[in-house]
């Protein structure tokens, strides 16, 4: 089998799901092999022959070789500025690889002026005529060299961004290898086929759609037997692992799936139904241990929606001796300053908090289990012990007005000294989510596979005023306008730990 992980999406570290299907299916007896076309794909665009004809372009396309170098090196990430620079170049860069009057695109997106990732005729479209995708000539070359002894063949798919090209793919195997079969799976797929009255519109086009994990649906449709009772390590070895775009490998793990708190109203992992799932502790600290010898990253970044308290526990006591962060919920272990001193003494460089709001009520409604009394102490205990604090920001949300949005800023200031980034998203109801019934009236997007609903505000704070005041007030407090800065364009948090200067 052949898995692949589509473009385009953010090039920072390995796609861990592919990685861990295949460490399974191997452990199957089904051979099974490795494509990251995202990382391919990108490289490929970035060595085209191209010509410009103003200053920042040419400038651009001649420094393509140097500022990839520039992204592999920490040296680059000790001088925001620099990096800034070169991010933005490489950027600019695929975008006048991509652009042909009907495409545009860049690091992390790709978006077509006909064709909707949302709705599925438009993906049938890309599927129809693969030709015109502007990836093309980089997977009608590659793909034919990867499928001798091929049966079945396996994407990814994650993103919107990835979703045209991933058709136009799926259309190119169709025409040039119509026995092979067709699975299509991941996150985004999953979120498809669980909206209510899900019909599937590919049927011609793919022979089997995945939701949730996928290594049981695959070993029965490939007929692998089961594996010994022993746990799989991910094995990482078939991807090119200096290529990726960060200094130094950055190792995704995960160590559970779902989300062990799953209270949250806004959230789609329970809107979706989604159930929480974790490996044993003693196989992830194994793992990670393994991982670290054999792959030498200098980084390794923790997928779970929430790492678990136990987790957390047992990374203090048993440090993977390789840096690392992830997300973590806001509760009273991180009040215990000596806790804290213990994950920062393990390696833990960042944490990633979905603080969301900084009103009370506001939280309560949302039933996030947060309180802002606590909360301030563990952005003061992260902050003594040298973890960063990556904390995300929601507005917009059914229980919040202008009034506890300026709460929210507020509390942000008070905080400006021991916060390092900011995420700051505006809210979107989820098409099957608690309140999508008495509060959603239309569709949000346009397409049969939108996710979301719009809705009427019962306070009347709609998308128009919250981006107003993050705009106009939020953002320009000076305060706060330090934060926003330090966030890195278009890899956000995936470079943030290195800019945070915990890593040295």
């Amino acid at each position: 089998m052949l898995l692949i992980f589509p473009p385009l999406a953010k090039a920072a570290e390995p796609p861990a799901g592919i990685v861990r299907l295949a460490s399974f299916l191997n452990s199957c007896g089904v051979p099974s092999r490795l494509l990251d076309a995202n990382l391919e794909g990108q490289l490929w665009l970035l060595e085209q022959p191209l010509t410009a004809t103003d200053t920042w372009s040419r400038r651009v396309l001649k420094g393509r070789s140097g500022n990839l170098n520039a992204l592999r090196s920490s040296a680059t990430y000790r001088n925001p500025g620099r990096y800034r620079r070169v991010v933005s170049d490489l950027n600019r860069a695929i975008a006048l690889a991509l652009l042909d009057g009907r495409v545009a695109g860049g690091l992390a997106d790709y978006q077509h002026s006909l064709l909707s990732p949302l709705r599925s005729a438009d993906l049938i479209a890309a599927a129809q005529t693969p030709e015109q995708n502007s990836l093309f000539f980089y997977f009608s070359q590659r793909l034919p060299e990867l499928l001798s002894g091929v049966t079945t063949v396996g994407f990814s798919l994650n993103y919107l961004s990835q979703a045209l090209t991933t058709f136009a793919m799926i259309g190119y195997l169709r025409r040039h290898y119509p026995t092979v079969r067709i699975v299509l799976g991941g996150g985004l797929v999953t979120s498809w086929m669980q909206r209510p009255a899900w019909c599937n519109p590919f049927g011609d086009w793919v022979d089997h759609l995945i939701s949730g994990p996928g290594e049981e649906p695959l070993r029965e449709l490939l007929g692998g037997c089961l594996p010994p009772h022993q746990h799989i390590t991910p094995d990482y070895t078939g991807l090119p692992l200096a290529e990726y775009f960060s200094p130094g490998l950055i190792l995704p793990y995960s160590a559970a799936s779902g989300c062990y708190w799953n209270r949250c109203t806004f959230c789609p992992e329970r809107a979706e139904g989604n159930r929480y799932r974790h490996e044993p502790i003693s196989h992830v600290i194994s793992d990670l241990k393994c991982l670290s010898e054999q792959a030498s990253p200098v980084l390794i970044h923790l997928l779970d929606n929430a790492i678990s308290p136990t987790l957390l526990h047992a990374l203090a006591l048993d440090p993977p001796g390789i840096p690392w962060y992830g997300f973590a919920r806001i509760d009273e272990q991180f009040a215990d300053r000596s806790f804290c001193h213990a994950l920062r003494r393990s390696g833990c460089v960042m944490l990633k908090l979905g603080l969301e709001s900084g009103d009370q009520g506001v939280l309560d409604k949302m039933e996030k289990g947060i309180d802002l009394r606590l909360t301030s102490q563990v952005l003061k205990n992260l902050a003594e012990t040298g973890i960063a604090a990556y904390c995300y920001l929601l507005f917009g949300t059914p229980g919040e007005t202008l009034v506890e949005a300026r709460r929210t800023l507020d509390f942000v200031v008070r905080h400006h000294q021991e916060i390092g980034f900011l995420n700051l998203a505006i809210f979107n109801m989820p098409l099957h989510g608690d309140d999508a019934v008495q509060l959603g009236n239309q569709p949000f997007y346009e397409g049969d596979l939108s996710l979301y609903t719009a809705f009427t505000h019962p306070g009347g704070w709609d998308r128009k005023q919250v981006r107003r005041f993050l705009e106009s007030e939020f953002k320009r407090h000076p305060a706060i306008a330090v934060i926003v800065r330090n966030e890195p364009p278009f890899f956000s948090s995936n470079h943030a730990a290195f800019l945070s200067g915990t890593m040295s």
